[in-house]
């Protein structure tokens, strides 16, 4: 699909954002290792939560939605049944790993597979661990598809993160509650906590370090689990509302937790208009409501402990930065080269493309603003994170702006394109 941007010069309106991903994919399996009925609301129907949906239904797990809430009977630890074929995570790399971690201490064979990206994607980093726990995992030259061998006796393993990753320790801890005694892992830089939230997990900081331990067998209870709006959807619109000359865009309802939402800081330092209203906390996640206006914005450093808790939001900070006073540098973001494209590379050549001053490094990007944009035809790369953040460079840049692959924006955000419409011709 290619999509179409024109520049405008006011956005206004309310933006119903999608639930949060990241959070959606954990309640549901943790709904299905719990002992009982669990209610899921809020669940988004974008692609990458659906295939969590369907890996657990040919593990057995039985879900049904009635009137916008999903019902799901949770089998234990130990009632996952062996699926009839391999399953398919489609693009998401966070169902593969977390499944990952659950279905090494099955008593049966299972095969994770996934698209053409996520195939591409590194699962050694989960691999590694796992196996030091005991487990049997054959890659394929380092990636998808992940075959487990079933039955084998896991035990508990101290594991300190080589890189901040949330789905890698995700990963080890719920391969944990299948493991003989205590599995910890360590971790020196913070990021994303849902896992160790949702667990109830005690965490210990011992000097530079957070400890998180999970004892085997723990108990998961059957519990109604309500999924907050994603703080990632509500990034584009953050930076949209702050860079098109006028208007106000409203944010009702958007997750902020504190190891999600550093973009909000950064933003807020470069210069945003963005007010926070009626703070809240559901299912032990905080929230808000987020309203955002024009402002100047100015260049900032981006680096070091911030960037595991802004990394999937780079692509649209890079077009805040080509639209700030001055240079924005972003450093130690490495982890963008194996997302489902290498993002500081789409990004320089997009970004490019329209005109902007753009210098890439092996992990990061530095940006000089104030260069006026120009519509061109611009590549989604098959990265939704990617497109989107085209669509609002789109919104200012000079003319049209199109935008190829730009369908894959459904993977987090099905209704992206025509909210972006909306605002601009509210």
């Amino acid at each position: 699909m290619t999509q179409t941007v024109q520049q405008t010069q006011r956005l206004d309106g309310t933006v119903d954002l999608p639930a949060d991903k990241s959070i959606a994919h954990r309640t549901a399996l943790l709904a299905a290792l719990a002992d009982g009925a669990s209610e899921i609301r809020n669940y988004p129907a974008s692609a990458d939560p659906q295939s969590t949906l369907a890996c657990l239904r040919q593990l057995g797990i039985e879900i049904r939605e009635k009137h916008g809430i999903l019902h799901v009977e949770g089998k234990g630890l130990h009632g996952w049944l062996p699926p009839d074929a391999p399953l398919d995570c489609g693009n998401s790399g966070t169902a593969m790993r977390l499944l990952a971690g659950l279905l090494a201490g099955q008593p049966f064979d299972s095969v994770l597979t996934g698209d053409a990206s996520l195939s591409s994607r590194p699962m050694g980093r989960i691999a590694d661990p796992l196996r030091e726990m005991g487990a049997v995992i054959n890659l394929e030259d380092g990636h998808a598809p992940i075959r487990i061998t079933g039955g084998q006796a896991l035990h508990g393993i101290e594991y300190a993160l080589p890189v901040p990753s949330a789905q890698v320790k995700s990963c080890v801890l719920l391969a944990g509650l299948f493991a003989e005694g205590e599995t910890t892992v360590i971790e020196t830089l913070p990021s994303r906590d849902h896992t160790e939230r949702m667990l109830g997990l005690d965490v210990f900081q011992m000097g530079d370090a957070r400890h998180l331990t999970v004892q085997q067998g723990r108990s998961i209870e059957a519990r109604t689990w309500t999924v907050p709006r994603d703080f990632s959807a509500a990034a584009f619109f953050l930076v949209a509302g702050s860079i098109v000359p006028e208007g106000e865009v409203f944010l009702p309802g958007v997750g902020l937790n504190p190891s999600r939402s550093a973009l909000l800081d950064v933003l807020r330092a470069m210069g945003a208009d963005i007010t926070i209203e009626f703070e809240r906390e559901e299912g032990g996640e905080p929230l808000a409501d987020l309203t955002v206006r024009p402002a100047p914005l100015h260049g900032v450093t981006v680096d070091g402990l911030l960037i595991p808790n802004l990394i999937d939001e780079i692509p649209v900070l890079a077009v805040a930065a080509a639209c700030a006073e001055g240079r924005t540098e972003i450093r130690d973001a490495a982890e963008l080269r194996v997302k489902e494209t290498d993002r500081i590379a789409a990004m320089e050549q997009n970004l490019r493309a329209l005109g902007a001053e753009v210098e890439a490094f092996e992990d990061g990007l530095a940006i000089t603003g104030g260069t006026a944009l120009k519509g061109t035809t611009v590549d989604a790369f098959d990265d939704h994170r990617i497109a989107m953040a085209m669509g609002v460079a789109g919104l200012v840049a000079e003319g049209t702006t199109t935008i190829t692959g730009a369908d894959c924006a459904t993977v987090s955000f099905p209704h992206f394109w025509e909210a972006l419409e909306a605002l601009a011709t509210s």
